[in-house]
């Protein structure tokens, strides 16, 4: 780095820290310290640090919740999927995009950016490349004194005594561990809630050496000369194949379900602070109508990622084209479409997730007692949607609910941040709405911490005894 940005880059971490230092209020530590049998008890247990939990630390920090664990099964630097499975160039949310830096300018990416590589560089970019992203999100951290245990993974969340829970952790070489948390937030990204999907004919047919989901790892350089598949219409379907093109695969095939691709993208329409803000307040009818048209709808690829596969002439896209069947022979992949049957080398598959709890490690032990909206929403005929009635009903401010109420009261200490919570609260561990859906969240946390300790305050506000007002006689 040249010595002007690194001036630069000083520059800015010391107005950070000003601009901290003017909004440090109230400064009061008010969570009273717990433990169990001597043990340490988290105010907050974060599963998850990517940008969510990250962002999330630093808004629970401003209020004074400092009692704050995050743990994150991958290794240091590669929480979320920005270096790992994200295979797009850039962003596809608007460079202009605000949230991290939770409402402090000088923590935006767009701060950040101009300090490292100047206002003429930030000028000149349509959108954020996304290792830059990655970058930033570090920094982000870093700025921020943040520590997050990094190769530990949740499998099981249980309810314990005195209204805790206990966390069960696996570290790396399998080393057990048993931590305990008044509250756990799961920031586990898009899948949090669920799995990624693939289709039983590919499961049952083919080997698993000869196919992936793109949110597995793919060693792509190990596909150069081969005959390619893919199988979706998203974003990442795109973005795949065209790594597979990039590091010279002899062909890619990408079989689109729908006849006609999307051209327009709603989750543009949906960036307003009226909707992302206010959707969480909307009856149940209005928010399952809205999520029922949008993903009856979908979104198309961007414009950069189709216009990436759409220059080489060995990609074929076929539109129309549902997988009827699958099999493998002689070490080759046959998927037979309405078109025929067309034999390939390897298999990539982007065919999205699904939202059910019972499919998260962490939640089978709680699922049956988790409501989720097909407990508490019969919508009319015509809109019934069976993926939508998998989703969690979330309270307000992105807790589990009962199924059946008083059953488990220790739902309310368990919060969602992910896609899970889209049908209730339109956020879905995206960038876009990190800005309104972190209000929600911190304020429930906040909410359970204060309440839960109301004795405990009473007894403070009844022992404080700090005088203001010295009754000394100005008389000579």
């Amino acid at each position: 780095m040249k010595q002007g940005a690194d001036k630069d880059m000083y520059a800015l971490e010391q107005r950070v820290k000003y601009d901290l230092s003017c909004l440090a209020y109230p400064l009061r530590s008010w969570v009273p310290k717990k433990t169990r049998k001597g043990e340490h008890v988290s105010d907050v247990l974060i599963i998850g640090g990517g940008q969510s939990g990250i962002a999330l630390t630093i808004n629970l920090l401003r209020e004074c919740v400092s009692n704050v664990r995050i743990i994150d099964r991958n290794p240091e630097h590669r929480e979320g999927p920005w270096r790992t499975f994200a295979r797009m160039h850039t962003l596809r949310t608007p460079k202009n995009v605000i949230g991290p830096d939770v409402g402090i300018p000088s923590l935006s990416v767009k701060a950040w950016w101009e300090a490292k590589y100047g206002v003429q560089s930030w000028e000149e970019i349509e959108r954020i490349p996304t290792l830059r992203w990655a970058e930033y999100l570090i920094w982000l951290k870093n700025m921020n004194g943040i520590n997050i245990e990094n190769n530990t993974e949740a499998y099981d969340i249980e309810p314990v005594e005195d209204g805790l829970l206990a966390v069960h952790l696996r570290k790396r070489r399998d080393e057990m561990q048993t931590v305990f948390a008044r509250n756990v937030v799961l920031a586990t990204g898009i899948e949090g809630a669920g799995q990624w999907m693939i289709p039983d004919l590919i499961l049952k047919n083919i080997p698993q050496d000869f196919y992936a989901h793109t949110a597995d790892h793919i060693p792509f350089i190990d596909l150069r000369g081969k005959r390619i598949a893919v199988i979706g219409a998203g974003a990442s379907a795109f973005d795949n194949a065209a790594e597979a093109l990039e590091h010279g695969a002899a062909s890619v095939d990408l079989f689109v379900r729908r006849r006609e691709l999307p051209t327009v993208n709603p989750y543009r329409w949906m960036e307003s602070s009226g909707f992302l803000r206010h959707f969480g307040d909307l009856e149940d009818r209005d928010k399952w109508r809205f999520m029922l048209y949008l993903i009856e709808i979908n979104q198309p690829p961007p414009q950069d990622t189709y216009l990436r596969v759409a220059r080489f002439r060995n990609f074929t896209m076929h539109k129309g084209a549902p997988i009827e069947n699958s099999g493998f022979c002689d070490k080759q992949i046959w998927l037979q479409v309405p078109m025929g049957r067309f034999e390939f080398d390897f298999l990539i598959v982007a065919t999205g997730f699904k939202v059910n709890t019972a499919l998260r490690p962490e939640l089978k032990r709680l699922t049956e007692s988790i409501a989720v909206w097909g407990d508490r929403y019969k919508p009319e005929k015509e809109e019934e949607n069976a993926l939508l009635a998998d989703f969690p009903y979330m309270s307000s401010t992105f807790q589990f609910t009962e199924k059946d109420c008083g059953k488990a009261p220790y739902l309310k200490h368990i919060f969602s941040y992910t896609y899970g919570s889209m049908l209730s609260l339109a956020a879905s561990a995206g960038i876009s709405a990190l800005k309104f859906g972190l209000a929600r969240l911190v304020f429930g946390i906040t909410r359970e911490l204060f309440c839960a300790d109301v004795d405990y305050h009473f007894d403070s506000l009844k022992a404080f005894n700090e005088k203001e007002l010295s009754l000394v006689s100005e008389k000579k």
